[in-house]
């Protein structure tokens, strides 16, 4: 199962004139509010996050529907990730009556090969196990390596997938992080698993497709089973390119630069997985009309485009 609400929302985005009215009586539908979003057609927006239990606590009531929590260049700190969900908990729920919003990290781990995923991917499995909701991986460049980054968030006993061999999460993965999401450990090996591979999974992945060699190979990237959504990394891109100052402004985005989101943008569409982007008040209508599912921006452009999507769910 792949993301199939393009072309939907489309037709919501262009028949929307008036402000959004979010249903007070909304019940949630899923533990990780971002899936549940994307997967009724809507676009989502996130902010970021770091620290521990207190950062946890304050951002608990965010605007965003995930908080990306890096860890890329900042602290590979697993204890104080545990806090920082340990704080989301105890500051929720939030105004959608989700346990706490969803969160996806960033970390040091990157795409670059599959050696390299195979020696790191205890890192991608003991960022999971802290009760997050998703890993955005860096510089995906190798469809091997993609393979063992799914693989490394999959119970053995999941259903098997063409293209992906067995999974590799241990038993004991579901304490802390069942706790996280209110469920028992048995419901929640049930659950962890990659959307949309698995309809019912809670787990969503991410690719940052951000230098030339993970450009070169964008469709393959993209098209691992168990890949949620992609962007193009315009800051890594452009130094990647050459092209360190490219990417100030869409409109004044460099040739090269332009080709390369062009190039992330069809790779997402052709997969069915969800494009980020960075939105602004300005233009996040025709962004949402071009095809970004995912925004980056700020509070203001998402509140613009949540009424231009006439979203129901509360924030």
């Amino acid at each position: 199962m792949r993301i199939s609400s393009f072309i939907p929302l489309l037709a919501i985005a262009a028949s929307a004139t008036l402000c959004a009215q979010p249903d007070p009586n909304y019940k949630p539908k899923r533990i990780n509010r971002a899936i549940e979003l994307l997967e009724s057609g809507q676009p989502i927006y996130y902010t970021g996050g770091s620290g521990g239990y207190e950062e946890g606590k304050k951002l608990a009531h965010t605007w965003a529907d995930y908080i990306n929590y890096e860890m890329e260049h900042g602290a590979l700190d697993f204890t104080a990730l545990r806090e920082f969900m340990r704080g989301l908990v105890d500051g929720g729920p939030t105004k959608s009556g989700h346990r706490t919003p969803a969160v996806i990290a960033t970390l040091p781990v990157l795409g670059v090969s599959e050696a390299h995923m195979q020696a790191n991917f205890w890192v991608v499995q003991q960022a999971m196990a802290t009760g997050i909701h998703g890993i955005l991986l860096c510089h995906a460049r190798s469809p091997e390596a993609i393979r063992v980054f799914v693989e490394s968030l999959r119970y053995p006993n999941a259903k098997p997938v063409k293209g992906l061999g067995e999974g590799m999460l241990g038993s004991g993965s579901q304490g802390y992080a069942s706790r996280i999401w209110g469920i028992s450990a048995q419901e929640y090996t049930k659950k962890a698993d990659p959307w949309p591979l698995n309809p019912n999974g809670e787990f969503l992945l991410g690719l940052k497709i951000e230098d030339k060699y993970a450009l070169a190979n964008a469709n393959k990237v993209a098209a691992v089973p168990g890949i949620g959504f992609a962007e193009w990394g315009p800051g890594d891109m452009g130094i990647s390119l050459n092209l360190p100052d490219g990417h100030s402004a869409n409109e004044m985005l460099h040739p090269q630069m332009r080709d390369a989101r062009a190039t992330v943008l069809a790779a997402c569409k052709a997969n069915k997985i969800a494009f980020l982007n960075t939105v602004r008040p300005s233009d996040v209508e025709e962004m949402i009309k071009e095809g970004v599912r995912i925004g980056s921006g700020g509070q203001e452009a998402a509140e613009k485009g949540r009424a231009f999507t006439k979203r129901k769910m509360p924030w």
